[in-house]
Protein backbone atom coordinates (compact mmCIF):
# COMPACT_ATOMS: atom_id res chain seq x y z
CA UNK A 1 0.00 0.00 0.00
CA UNK A 2 1.42 3.74 -1.17
CA UNK A 3 2.23 5.46 1.97
CA UNK A 4 0.03 8.68 2.28
CA UNK A 5 1.55 12.10 2.12
CA UNK A 6 0.31 15.27 3.46
CA UNK A 7 1.31 19.22 3.07
CA UNK A 8 3.17 20.24 5.55
CA UNK A 9 5.20 23.69 6.33
CA UNK A 10 8.77 23.16 4.79
CA UNK A 11 7.17 20.53 2.03
CA UNK A 12 5.87 17.50 1.60
CA UNK A 13 6.03 15.40 4.21
CA UNK A 14 5.86 11.41 4.34
CA UNK A 15 2.79 9.56 7.33
CA UNK A 16 5.37 7.77 9.09
CA UNK A 17 3.84 3.68 9.00
CA UNK A 18 6.86 1.77 10.75
CA UNK A 19 9.44 2.47 13.67
CA UNK A 20 12.47 3.38 10.97
CA UNK A 21 10.21 6.09 9.19
CA UNK A 22 8.94 7.07 12.87
CA UNK A 23 12.20 7.79 14.89
CA UNK A 24 14.18 9.79 12.78
CA UNK A 25 11.16 12.37 12.18
CA UNK A 26 10.74 12.80 16.08
CA UNK A 27 14.64 12.60 16.27
CA UNK A 28 15.59 15.19 13.50
CA UNK A 29 12.82 15.82 11.00
CA UNK A 30 9.56 17.92 11.40
CA UNK A 31 7.39 15.97 13.41
CA UNK A 32 3.51 17.61 13.82
CA UNK A 33 3.37 17.39 17.75
CA UNK A 34 -0.29 17.37 19.09
CA UNK A 35 -0.85 18.28 22.78
CA UNK A 36 -4.14 17.65 23.96
CA UNK A 37 -5.52 19.43 27.01
CA UNK A 38 -4.49 23.03 26.94
CA UNK A 39 -4.53 24.09 30.48
CA UNK A 40 -1.73 24.59 33.35
CA UNK A 41 0.45 21.85 31.58
CA UNK A 42 -0.54 21.33 28.56
CA UNK A 43 -0.15 24.87 27.33
CA UNK A 44 3.24 25.53 28.37
CA UNK A 45 3.96 22.07 26.85
CA UNK A 46 2.93 22.91 23.45
CA UNK A 47 4.56 26.24 23.90
CA UNK A 48 8.02 25.17 24.53
CA UNK A 49 7.56 22.84 21.63
CA UNK A 50 6.72 25.44 19.27
CA UNK A 51 10.08 27.63 20.67
CA UNK A 52 11.88 24.28 19.60
CA UNK A 53 10.92 25.05 16.08
CA UNK A 54 8.64 22.25 15.73
CA UNK A 55 5.10 22.58 14.73
CA UNK A 56 2.38 21.80 17.72
CA UNK A 57 -1.44 21.63 17.46
CA UNK A 58 -2.81 22.23 20.49
CA UNK A 59 -6.13 20.42 21.43
CA UNK A 60 -9.15 21.10 23.90
CA UNK A 61 -12.54 20.29 24.36
CA UNK A 62 -12.98 24.59 25.52
CA UNK A 63 -13.22 26.56 21.85
CA UNK A 64 -12.82 29.83 23.62
CA UNK A 65 -9.05 28.35 24.42
CA UNK A 66 -8.18 27.60 21.04
CA UNK A 67 -9.68 31.20 20.08
CA UNK A 68 -7.83 32.94 22.48
CA UNK A 69 -4.37 30.93 21.57
CA UNK A 70 -5.30 31.76 17.47
CA UNK A 71 -5.14 35.75 18.49
CA UNK A 72 -1.84 35.22 20.47
CA UNK A 73 -4.15 35.70 23.69
CA UNK A 74 -2.71 33.81 26.99
CA UNK A 75 -6.03 32.68 29.45
CA UNK A 76 -3.30 31.67 32.11
CA UNK A 77 -1.09 34.11 34.82
CA UNK A 78 2.08 31.89 34.39
CA UNK A 79 2.17 31.88 30.72
CA UNK A 80 3.27 35.20 29.23
CA UNK A 81 0.82 36.39 26.11
CA UNK A 82 3.88 37.47 24.61
CA UNK A 83 5.57 34.12 24.08
CA UNK A 84 2.02 32.69 23.07
CA UNK A 85 2.11 35.53 20.23
CA UNK A 86 5.66 35.04 18.90
CA UNK A 87 5.32 31.70 17.94
CA UNK A 88 1.41 31.98 17.16
CA UNK A 89 3.12 34.28 14.58
CA UNK A 90 6.00 32.16 13.18
CA UNK A 91 3.25 29.59 12.51
CA UNK A 92 4.63 26.80 14.55
CA UNK A 93 1.51 26.87 17.22
CA UNK A 94 -2.08 26.24 16.35
CA UNK A 95 -5.18 25.31 18.20
CA UNK A 96 -8.19 23.57 17.71
CA UNK A 97 -11.38 21.81 19.26
CA UNK A 98 -11.68 19.46 16.37
CA UNK A 99 -10.44 16.50 17.13
CA UNK A 100 -10.90 14.96 13.95
CA UNK A 101 -7.30 16.33 13.14
CA UNK A 102 -5.84 14.18 15.83
CA UNK A 103 -4.48 12.26 12.10
CA UNK A 104 -2.72 15.12 11.07
CA UNK A 105 0.06 14.48 14.48
CA UNK A 106 2.98 11.88 14.08
CA UNK A 107 3.13 12.48 17.87
CA UNK A 108 0.07 12.81 20.47
CA UNK A 109 0.71 14.31 24.23
CA UNK A 110 -2.31 13.92 26.42
CA UNK A 111 -2.21 16.59 29.42
CA UNK A 112 -5.61 15.89 30.58
CA UNK A 113 -6.88 16.63 34.02
CA UNK A 114 -7.02 12.83 36.54
CA UNK A 115 -9.24 13.93 39.79
CA UNK A 116 -10.68 11.94 42.30
CA UNK A 117 -14.51 10.48 42.55
CA UNK A 118 -16.65 11.62 45.64
CA UNK A 119 -15.29 8.25 47.04
CA UNK A 120 -11.41 9.98 46.49
CA UNK A 121 -10.45 7.26 44.07
CA UNK A 122 -9.23 7.73 40.27
CA UNK A 123 -11.69 9.65 37.99
CA UNK A 124 -10.18 8.68 34.55
CA UNK A 125 -12.99 10.15 32.42
CA UNK A 126 -11.00 12.46 30.99
CA UNK A 127 -7.82 10.50 30.07
CA UNK A 128 -10.59 7.65 28.88
CA UNK A 129 -12.33 10.33 26.90
CA UNK A 130 -9.73 11.42 24.99
CA UNK A 131 -7.68 7.65 24.28
CA UNK A 132 -11.19 7.16 22.49
CA UNK A 133 -11.03 9.87 20.22
CA UNK A 134 -7.44 8.96 19.57
CA UNK A 135 -8.87 5.91 19.07
CA UNK A 136 -11.12 7.06 16.67
CA UNK A 137 -9.34 9.60 14.90
CA UNK A 138 -5.70 8.66 14.91
CA UNK A 139 -4.07 6.66 12.56
CA UNK A 140 -1.53 3.97 12.14
CA UNK A 141 2.02 5.14 12.83
CA UNK A 142 1.72 7.74 15.75
CA UNK A 143 3.51 8.26 19.07
CA UNK A 144 1.32 8.51 21.83
CA UNK A 145 2.53 9.61 25.27
CA UNK A 146 0.50 10.24 28.65
CA UNK A 147 1.65 13.31 30.95
CA UNK A 148 -2.03 13.22 33.41
CA UNK A 149 -0.57 12.03 36.97
CA UNK A 150 -2.10 8.14 37.25
CA UNK A 151 -2.33 5.69 39.42
CA UNK A 152 1.17 2.42 38.61
CA UNK A 153 0.05 0.56 35.53
CA UNK A 154 -2.64 2.89 33.31
CA UNK A 155 -0.52 3.46 30.42
CA UNK A 156 -0.55 -0.68 30.05
CA UNK A 157 -3.13 -1.84 31.45
CA UNK A 158 -5.83 1.17 30.72
CA UNK A 159 -4.37 3.35 27.77
CA UNK A 160 -2.79 0.36 25.56
CA UNK A 161 -6.05 -1.75 25.19
CA UNK A 162 -7.89 1.42 23.85
CA UNK A 163 -5.59 2.35 21.41
CA UNK A 164 -5.37 -1.38 20.12
CA UNK A 165 -9.16 -1.50 19.84
CA UNK A 166 -8.20 0.55 16.25
CA UNK A 167 -7.70 -1.26 13.58
CA UNK A 168 -4.19 -1.72 12.49
CA UNK A 169 -2.30 -0.78 15.66
CA UNK A 170 -0.39 -2.23 17.22
CA UNK A 171 2.29 -1.85 20.27
CA UNK A 172 5.87 -1.64 19.19
CA UNK A 173 4.38 -2.31 15.47
CA UNK A 174 2.30 0.86 14.07
CA UNK A 175 1.65 2.27 17.61
CA UNK A 176 4.02 3.63 20.05
CA UNK A 177 2.99 4.33 23.41
CA UNK A 178 4.48 5.89 26.62
CA UNK A 179 4.04 7.68 29.80
CA UNK A 180 6.05 10.85 31.03
CA UNK A 181 5.22 12.92 34.06
CA UNK A 182 4.61 16.44 34.24
CA UNK A 183 6.78 18.18 36.46
CA UNK A 184 6.06 21.70 36.07
CA UNK A 185 6.27 24.04 39.28
CA UNK A 186 4.11 26.68 38.05
CA UNK A 187 4.78 30.07 39.44
CA UNK A 188 8.69 29.06 39.40
CA UNK A 189 10.92 31.30 37.45
CA UNK A 190 14.16 29.15 38.33
CA UNK A 191 12.82 25.65 36.70
CA UNK A 192 10.98 26.61 33.82
CA UNK A 193 9.37 24.28 31.84
CA UNK A 194 12.23 22.95 29.58
CA UNK A 195 14.97 22.64 32.36
CA UNK A 196 12.80 20.26 34.30
CA UNK A 197 14.27 16.82 34.14
CA UNK A 198 11.92 14.70 31.74
CA UNK A 199 11.00 11.42 32.86
CA UNK A 200 10.19 9.03 29.89
CA UNK A 201 9.39 5.52 30.25
CA UNK A 202 7.99 3.71 26.82
CA UNK A 203 5.82 0.27 27.09
CA UNK A 204 8.21 -0.67 25.10
CA UNK A 205 11.89 0.11 23.65
CA UNK A 206 11.00 1.33 20.57
CA UNK A 207 8.11 3.69 22.66
CA UNK A 208 10.32 4.62 24.98
CA UNK A 209 13.20 5.12 22.07
CA UNK A 210 10.63 7.35 20.46
CA UNK A 211 9.66 9.51 23.19
CA UNK A 212 12.99 10.30 24.57
CA UNK A 213 13.84 11.29 20.94
CA UNK A 214 10.83 13.83 20.98
CA UNK A 215 11.46 15.12 24.30
CA UNK A 216 15.14 15.57 23.67
CA UNK A 217 13.89 18.15 20.90
CA UNK A 218 12.68 20.51 23.57
CA UNK A 219 14.19 19.71 26.90
CA UNK A 220 17.58 20.12 28.22
CA UNK A 221 17.72 16.69 30.33
CA UNK A 222 15.65 13.53 29.18
CA UNK A 223 15.95 10.61 31.38
CA UNK A 224 14.83 7.12 29.91
CA UNK A 225 13.27 4.81 32.57
CA UNK A 226 12.87 0.75 31.91
CA UNK A 227 9.15 1.20 31.88
CA UNK A 228 5.96 3.54 31.64
CA UNK A 229 5.03 2.06 35.56
CA UNK A 230 8.76 3.33 36.88
CA UNK A 231 8.05 6.87 35.56
CA UNK A 232 4.24 6.48 36.77
CA UNK A 233 5.00 5.11 40.38
CA UNK A 234 8.39 7.95 40.13
CA UNK A 235 5.76 11.01 39.88
CA UNK A 236 3.71 9.46 42.83
CA UNK A 237 6.75 9.15 44.78
CA UNK A 238 7.78 12.81 44.03
CA UNK A 239 4.25 14.26 45.04
CA UNK A 240 3.72 11.61 48.05
CA UNK A 241 6.97 12.24 49.42
CA UNK A 242 5.83 16.10 50.09
CA UNK A 243 2.23 15.80 50.64
CA UNK A 244 3.39 13.13 53.80
CA UNK A 245 6.31 15.50 55.28
CA UNK A 246 3.67 18.67 54.69
CA UNK A 247 1.40 16.51 56.96
CA UNK A 248 3.67 15.60 59.35
CA UNK A 249 5.05 19.32 59.64
CA UNK A 250 1.41 20.77 59.80
CA UNK A 251 0.92 18.26 62.65
CA UNK A 252 3.99 19.16 64.49
CA UNK A 253 2.70 22.90 63.94
CA UNK A 254 -0.42 22.01 66.01
CA UNK A 255 1.43 20.64 68.91
CA UNK A 256 3.87 23.40 68.92
CA UNK A 257 1.31 25.81 69.08
CA UNK A 258 -0.25 23.97 72.15
CA UNK A 259 3.03 23.99 73.85
CA UNK A 260 3.61 27.63 73.06
CA UNK A 261 6.52 26.44 70.89
CA UNK A 262 7.12 28.80 67.41
CA UNK A 263 7.13 26.04 64.49
CA UNK A 264 9.60 28.65 62.23
CA UNK A 265 11.80 29.13 64.35
CA UNK A 266 12.18 25.57 65.23
CA UNK A 267 12.19 24.63 61.47
CA UNK A 268 15.06 27.28 60.96
CA UNK A 269 16.92 25.56 63.76
CA UNK A 270 16.89 22.54 62.36
CA UNK A 271 17.98 23.57 58.90
CA UNK A 272 21.16 24.47 60.18
CA UNK A 273 22.52 20.88 60.48
CA UNK A 274 23.78 20.39 57.05
CA UNK A 275 23.05 16.78 56.23
CA UNK A 276 20.24 14.73 56.53
CA UNK A 277 17.34 17.08 57.28
CA UNK A 278 14.87 19.04 54.29
CA UNK A 279 12.50 21.73 55.89
CA UNK A 280 9.23 21.37 55.01
CA UNK A 281 6.59 24.28 56.25
CA UNK A 282 3.38 24.59 57.47
CA UNK A 283 0.25 26.13 55.72
CA UNK A 284 -3.80 26.18 55.58
CA UNK A 285 -3.60 22.84 53.74
CA UNK A 286 -2.53 21.60 50.28
CA UNK A 287 -3.80 22.89 46.30
CA UNK A 288 -3.35 22.39 43.15
CA UNK A 289 -3.43 19.95 40.80
CA UNK A 290 -1.12 17.46 42.59
CA UNK A 291 -0.37 16.87 46.15
CA UNK A 292 -3.90 17.01 47.33
CA UNK A 293 -4.78 14.42 44.70
CA UNK A 294 -1.92 12.04 43.31
CA UNK A 295 -1.59 10.20 46.67
CA UNK A 296 -5.02 8.89 46.98
CA UNK A 297 -4.33 7.34 43.46
CA UNK A 298 -1.28 5.75 44.70
CA UNK A 299 -3.75 4.57 47.94
CA UNK A 300 -6.30 3.65 45.61
CA UNK A 301 -3.80 1.24 43.70
CA UNK A 302 -2.57 -0.30 46.57
CA UNK A 303 -5.83 -1.19 48.17
CA UNK A 304 -6.55 -2.75 44.76
CA UNK A 305 -3.51 -4.99 45.16
CA UNK A 306 -4.28 -5.61 48.88
CA UNK A 307 -1.00 -3.46 50.47
CA UNK A 308 -1.56 -0.86 53.14
CA UNK A 309 -0.15 2.70 52.83
CA UNK A 310 -1.09 3.68 55.75
CA UNK A 311 1.37 6.36 55.75
CA UNK A 312 -0.14 7.84 52.71
CA UNK A 313 -3.56 7.94 53.97
CA UNK A 314 -3.10 9.47 57.66
CA UNK A 315 -1.12 12.67 55.32
CA UNK A 316 -4.55 12.52 53.47
CA UNK A 317 -6.33 12.89 56.63
CA UNK A 318 -3.98 15.30 58.74
CA UNK A 319 -3.84 17.62 55.28
CA UNK A 320 -7.72 17.28 54.81
CA UNK A 321 -8.21 18.92 58.27
CA UNK A 322 -5.64 21.16 58.29
CA UNK A 323 -8.05 23.60 56.74
CA UNK A 324 -10.76 22.77 59.48
CA UNK A 325 -8.32 23.43 62.20
CA UNK A 326 -7.73 27.43 60.77
CA UNK A 327 -11.58 27.77 60.49
CA UNK A 328 -12.17 26.47 64.24
CA UNK A 329 -8.67 28.89 65.33
CA UNK A 330 -10.36 32.00 63.35
CA UNK A 331 -13.59 31.06 65.12
CA UNK A 332 -12.36 31.31 68.75
CA UNK A 333 -9.81 34.34 67.94
CA UNK A 334 -13.57 36.16 67.23
CA UNK A 335 -15.07 34.54 70.39
CA UNK A 336 -11.92 36.18 72.33
CA UNK A 337 -12.74 39.57 70.90
CA UNK A 338 -16.36 38.96 71.72
CA UNK A 339 -17.42 39.01 68.18
CA UNK A 340 -19.74 36.25 67.30
CA UNK A 341 -19.36 35.06 63.59
CA UNK A 342 -22.81 36.22 62.74
CA UNK A 343 -21.27 39.46 63.05
CA UNK A 344 -17.68 39.08 62.19
CA UNK A 345 -16.48 40.50 58.99
CA UNK A 346 -13.50 38.29 57.82
CA UNK A 347 -10.94 39.02 55.02
CA UNK A 348 -9.15 36.26 53.29
CA UNK A 349 -5.82 36.89 51.53
CA UNK A 350 -5.19 35.06 48.66
CA UNK A 351 -7.53 32.25 47.29
CA UNK A 352 -5.17 30.57 45.23
CA UNK A 353 -3.47 27.78 46.19
CA UNK A 354 0.38 29.31 45.81
CA UNK A 355 2.38 32.20 45.38
CA UNK A 356 2.58 33.67 42.13
CA UNK A 357 -0.03 32.19 40.21
CA UNK A 358 -4.09 32.28 39.72
CA UNK A 359 -4.43 28.64 39.81
CA UNK A 360 -7.50 27.78 42.45
CA UNK A 361 -7.50 24.00 41.87
CA UNK A 362 -7.89 22.50 45.20
CA UNK A 363 -7.11 25.73 46.85
CA UNK A 364 -7.38 25.89 51.21
CA UNK A 365 -8.24 29.03 50.19
CA UNK A 366 -11.70 28.16 49.24
CA UNK A 367 -12.86 25.73 51.55
CA UNK A 368 -11.96 28.58 54.02
CA UNK A 369 -13.95 31.16 52.46
CA UNK A 370 -17.19 28.56 52.25
CA UNK A 371 -16.72 27.75 56.06
CA UNK A 372 -16.79 31.10 57.43
CA UNK A 373 -19.51 31.90 54.94
CA UNK A 374 -21.62 28.75 56.52
CA UNK A 375 -20.73 29.84 59.93
CA UNK A 376 -22.35 33.03 59.32
CA UNK A 377 -19.68 35.24 58.83
CA UNK A 378 -19.71 38.11 56.14
CA UNK A 379 -16.64 37.02 54.10
CA UNK A 380 -14.82 39.45 51.55
CA UNK A 381 -11.20 38.31 49.75
CA UNK A 382 -8.11 39.88 48.04
CA UNK A 383 -6.12 38.28 45.28
CA UNK A 384 -4.31 40.50 43.03
CA UNK A 385 -4.64 37.58 40.59
CA UNK A 386 -8.01 35.87 40.67
CA UNK A 387 -10.37 39.29 40.33
CA UNK A 388 -13.34 37.10 40.64
CA UNK A 389 -14.04 33.96 41.75
CA UNK A 390 -16.52 31.79 39.87
CA UNK A 391 -18.33 29.02 41.41
CA UNK A 392 -16.97 25.55 41.20
CA UNK A 393 -17.02 22.39 42.78
CA UNK A 394 -14.92 23.27 45.09
CA UNK A 395 -16.46 26.88 46.33
CA UNK A 396 -20.72 27.78 46.56
CA UNK A 397 -19.31 31.47 45.99
CA UNK A 398 -19.29 33.82 43.19
CA UNK A 399 -17.16 37.29 44.42
CA UNK A 400 -14.65 39.67 43.64
CA UNK A 401 -11.46 40.68 44.94
CA UNK A 402 -11.84 43.50 47.17
CA UNK A 403 -9.75 47.07 46.69
CA UNK A 404 -8.01 47.60 49.85
CA UNK A 405 -6.57 50.92 51.60
CA UNK A 406 -5.72 51.28 55.18
CA UNK A 407 -9.24 52.54 55.64
CA UNK A 408 -10.70 49.47 54.73
CA UNK A 409 -8.33 46.78 56.03
CA UNK A 410 -9.21 48.48 59.62
CA UNK A 411 -13.03 47.72 58.97
CA UNK A 412 -12.48 43.89 59.42
CA UNK A 413 -12.57 41.83 62.84
CA UNK A 414 -10.05 39.38 61.27
CA UNK A 415 -7.66 38.69 58.68
CA UNK A 416 -6.45 35.33 57.56
CA UNK A 417 -3.52 35.24 55.35
CA UNK A 418 -3.45 32.16 53.51
CA UNK A 419 -1.40 32.54 49.92
CA UNK A 420 0.54 35.64 49.89
CA UNK A 421 0.63 36.90 46.61
CA UNK A 422 2.75 39.28 45.21
CA UNK A 423 1.20 43.08 45.05
CA UNK A 424 -0.06 42.32 48.65
CA UNK A 425 1.09 45.34 50.88
CA UNK A 426 1.76 43.39 54.12
CA UNK A 427 3.56 46.31 55.65
CA UNK A 428 0.00 48.13 55.02
CA UNK A 429 -1.96 44.94 55.93
CA UNK A 430 0.31 44.92 59.41
CA UNK A 431 -0.35 48.42 60.71
CA UNK A 432 -3.93 48.10 60.22
CA UNK A 433 -5.42 44.95 60.57
CA UNK A 434 -7.28 44.50 63.99
CA UNK A 435 -5.68 41.00 64.22
CA UNK A 436 -4.19 38.30 61.44
CA UNK A 437 -3.73 35.06 61.75
CA UNK A 438 -1.06 33.76 59.42
CA UNK A 439 -0.73 30.51 57.88
CA UNK A 440 2.44 31.02 56.19
CA UNK A 441 5.18 33.42 58.52
CA UNK A 442 4.14 35.57 55.80
CA UNK A 443 4.55 38.66 58.60
CA UNK A 444 7.61 37.62 60.17
CA UNK A 445 9.44 41.25 59.35
CA UNK A 446 6.02 43.00 60.75
CA UNK A 447 6.43 43.59 64.35
CA UNK A 448 3.64 45.65 64.82
CA UNK A 449 1.41 42.85 62.88
CA UNK A 450 -1.07 41.83 65.83
CA UNK A 451 -0.45 38.09 64.68
CA UNK A 452 -3.00 35.28 66.39
CA UNK A 453 -1.65 31.62 66.34
CA UNK A 454 -3.47 29.35 63.91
Amino acid sequence: MARRRRERSGGLAVEPRSFEELFPLLESGAPRVGVIGLGYIGLPLAVAFAEAGLEVLGFDIDAKKARALSTGTSYLSTMPAERIAEVVGAGRLHATDDFARINECDALLVCVPTPLNEASEPDMRFVEDTMQAIARHGRTGQLVVLESTTYPGTTEEFVRPILEQAAGRRLGKTLWIAFSPERLDPGNAEYDLVRIPKLVGGLDASSGKAATALYSRAFETVVPVSHARIAESAKLLENVYRAVNIAFVNELDEVFSKLGIDTWEVIRAASTKPFGYQPFYPGPGLGGHCLPIDPFYLAWKARVAGAPSRFIELAGEINSRTPKRILERALEALEERKVTAADAHVLVLGVAYKSGVSDTRESPGLVILNALVRSGARVSYFDPLVPELPQTRRSELSMTSEDLDAKSIATFDLVILVTAQPGMDLGMIAQHARAIIDTRNAFAAFPQAKIVRP
